[in-house]
């Protein structure tokens, strides 16, 4: 899974990357900053993970992990080549999912790019570029499929929906937004990889004061909501400065730390949930003597598509899934013991794997 951190200058973006990933970009006060695009592969927290290894005594234990890659500050005209844009629209095209990061408290000592805080605005001026940018790619492929249509009925087909969409786009609404029940017309969107098309969560960067209610009680977060709840995209607070002295703590330490601020969990766990959430991702768990791993899967993945996920002669050759609760596994203290209370089932090609499931697979090959 890419996420991709965007946000105007000065939002807290960098600084926000910098303790999810411990990675370092550079974090100043001035806008363009972060020049190229920094990259970091976080592991995804997961308790589960570490009973297994205890339970299977497992040599490796192997988180699911996700790649956050910061891009480039973006300001009004990126769509033009203002700013860093290009470098910035090419970044994001490649990420599963956007991570909007809006500037959602007042500080006199840092600058805001448009000289006033107001988090709706700013993510309109984004959302503005990013159509700008859509409406550009779809000029293009008009131009193109123009010349083939009269002779084409399949190009007829795709020509009258690129029009239709990018009539949708100018009127100032995002590509994620524009349905259709037509299979290629769905099939044609996936290839076209919009950047408005990508779902959105919005981490409403917020000062210490405000994190203990999960910005509740900041009227700036109550508009991001909103805006957030129409676009059918997570939303969730965070402080970025807190998160940076967090990521400098060991487990015991940041536990006790988030206690003191009552905080239930940080701001990397709240954003995990949201895009697993928005990705429609679970994941299952296999566990033995050399290996406990978790595998991150689409909701509704069958077990044959789910073993390709480890090697793709395991879907080639799939035989049955042999699977477990994880919450059965641990209760009954052993597999063995889970086996003897009937929680271990044989499942076949058209079982749906859960999340949580503890699952061995035969094959032959």
């Amino acid at each position: 899974m890419k996420l991709g951190i965007v946000g105007l200058p000065n939002v807290g973006k960098s600084t926000l990357f910098n303790s999810l990933t411990k990675a370092g970009a550079e974090s100043a006060n001035y806008p363009f900053c972060t020049i190229d695009p920094n990259v970091g592969v976080v592991p995804v927290p997961d308790k589960r993970l570490d009973e297994l290894t205890k339970m299977y005594n497992s040599a490796k234990t192997t988180p699911a992990v996700i790649e956050f890659v910061d891009i480039a500050g973006l300001v009004k005209g990126a769509s033009k080549g203002e700013g860093l844009g290009n470098q910035f629209l090419a970044n994001i095209r490649e990420t599963d999912a956007i991570v909007h990061v809006v500037r959602c408290f007042e500080d006199t000592n840092v600058i805001h790019v448009d000289g006033s805080v107001d988090p709706v605005r700013d993510i309109e001026t984004i959302n503005l570029e990013l159509i700008f940018a859509d409406i550009e790619v779809l000029d293009r492929r008009i131009a193109k499929n123009g010349r083939g249509a009269n002779n084409n009925k399949e190009l007829a087909k795709e020509l009258e929906m690129e029009k239709r969409l990018k009539e949708h786009l100018e009127s100032g609404n995002l590509a994620i937004s524009f349905t259709t029940d037509d299979e290629d017309e769905q099939k044609w969107i996936k290839e076209y990889n919009l950047l408005t098309g990508k779902p959105v969560i919005y981490a409403a960067n917020v000062s210490e004061d405000d994190l203990a209610d999960d910005g509740a009680s900041n009227e700036y977060v109550k508009k991001v909501r909103e805006y957030a709840a129409k676009m059918g995209s997570e939303v969730f607070a965070v402080c970025a400065q807190i998160e940076q002295e967090i990521s400098e703590l060991d487990d015991d330490e940041k536990t006790m730390f988030l206690e003191e601020l009552g905080v239930k969990e940080s701001g990397l766990d709240k954003l995990i949930k949201a895009s697993y959430s928005i990705l429609g991702l679970i994941s299952y768990l296999t566990s033995g003597e050399d290996e406990t791993r978790a595998w991150t899967i689409t909701k509704g993945t069958k077990a044959p598509q789910a073993a390709g996920k480890i090697h793709t002669d395991f879907e080639r050759g799939f035989i049955k899934a042999e699977v477990v609760a994880y919450n059965d596994l641990m209760s009954s203290g052993s597999m063995l013991a889970a086996k003897e209370k009937g929680l271990v089932r044989q499942e076949g090609k058209d079982y749906v794997v859960q999340d949580g499931d503890v699952i061995l697979f035969k094959f032959n090959v």
